[in-house]
């Protein structure tokens, strides 16, 4: 999150919070302690001998059960992104959390209690500064036609797009700044939800015990089975939640970033997390000479400026729109919109690169042949502001 000042945080004084575990239903108790700058946030696993520490690292993180596990020499620390989410937010750098269990309180299935007991202790400013981090050129990392993209930026803002094969949960996409009130207000109170289908085989292996109609959006196939939802796009918020608990183990605070995400799930969030702590994206940028190497097409037909993601299946390019495109002369005079055909020409120039650029390729030249369950999302126009 982008914030006011420089320094890094801890809290003032202890706070406690005790609830149900979503997987266990065991009641767990934490406990926040103030610590030192340069810690990070640790977890402390009061209820084994020894208290072993699980530093809250994308190192230790996986995907689990559809949430985030953080595990150290077999000591496991489960369902951590909402209250990774709640640290991010309100700007909390070093912590120790201690835990009498393997995972913290649900609460109501949101960050909002978390928030709200840590704004309660107070938020206390270190001499050291934060550790900050800003891509130069965009990031990508992929899995399959899931995909985070960190674009160098002033907004400092999320975009998300959501898009499960169910009624309310289709085609959703929402744009939310990166500062701690609008995390607090708008993003906090999202939340976490699930399928009833999904649901009831978790139940059946053990787990899900605390879950219920208070802490958790419980969908049928068509429509929502708990409570009225907080937000219309409550399902939305929550994965951008979800998302910023899982970018919090990177290390590192966010800024001048434009952070787009489609369809993203915690093994995709902490790969991204796993690369800004290492400094390095996951694939070799190409330039538009290198793309010239590959594609035939010239100005004013050349619809790709720069490829930021390329692997044996997925290919991520961008188009850089200027005033200057020859169709806005006329599409449409006054309000410059990027014509639908056009956008398809340049993912189908994108997905020739990844077509020409194989060795048993080389030299040939691919054709748009057609396209099938082809949907635009929203339109592209020029902005004046990146």
């Amino acid at each position: 999150m982008k914030e006011n000042n420089l320094s890094q945080t801890t809290l003032f004084k202890e706070a406690k919070v005790k609830g149900k575990g979503l997987l266990s239903g065991k009641e767990v108790h934490l406990k926040f302690i103030p610590s030192p700058s340069g810690q990070g946030v640790i977890f402390k696993r009061t209820d084994i001998p020894g208290s072993p520490l699980v530093p809250a690292s994308c190192e230790f993180a996986r995907h689990e059960f559809s949430s985030t596990v953080l595990e150290k020499e077999g000591v496991k620390i489960r369902v951590v992104e909402h209250l990774l989410a709640a640290l991010a937010g309100v700007g909390i750098d070093n912590l120790t959390i201690e835990i009498d269990g393997d995972e913290p309180p649900i609460m109501d299935g949101s960050a909002l209690p978390f928030v709200e007991v840590l704004e309660d202790a107070g938020i206390k400013e270190l001499k050291e500064n934060k550790e900050y981090w800003s891509p130069s050129y965009p990031w990508c990392v992929q899995e399959g036609d899931s995909y985070i993209i960190m674009i160098p930026s002033h907004l400092n803002k999320v975009g998300y797009l959501l898009d499960f094969p169910h009624p309310l949960l289709s085609n959703l996409y929402g744009e939310f700044s990166l500062d701690r009130d609008t995390f607090r207000q708008e993003i906090a109170p999202a939340r976490t939800f699930g399928f009833q289908e999904k649901v009831q085989p978790l139940i059946e292996k053990g787990f899900y015990k605390g879950g219920n109609l208070d802490n958790t959006i419980l969908l049928d196939k068509e429509k929502v089975i708990s409570p009225s939802l907080r937000f219309p796009d409550e399902f939305l918020r929550h994965k951008i939640l979800d998302l910023w608990g899982d970018l919090f183990l990177s290390g590192k605070t966010l800024r001048n970033v434009f952070v787009k995400a489609v369809k993203t799930g915690h093994s995709l969030n902490i790969k991204m997390a796993q690369q800004i702590k290492k400094g390095e994206n996951m694939e070799k940028e190409m330039g538009v000479e290198e793309i010239m190497e590959i594609l035939p097409h010239r100005y004013p037909f050349l619809f790709v400026d720069k490829i930021i993601a390329k692997g044996e299946k997925h290919v991520v390019g961008i188009k850089n729109l200027s005033f200057n495109e020859a169709f806005f002369q006329g599409h449409f005079p006054g309000y410059p919109i990027m014509p639908g055909v056009i956008m398809l020409e340049a993912m189908a120039q994108v997905a020739g690169v990844l077509l020409l650029s194989r060795t048993e390729n080389k030299g040939k030249i691919a054709y748009f042949a057609g396209i099938e369950k082809a949907k635009f999302r929203k339109i592209v126009k020029h902005s004046k502001t990146w």
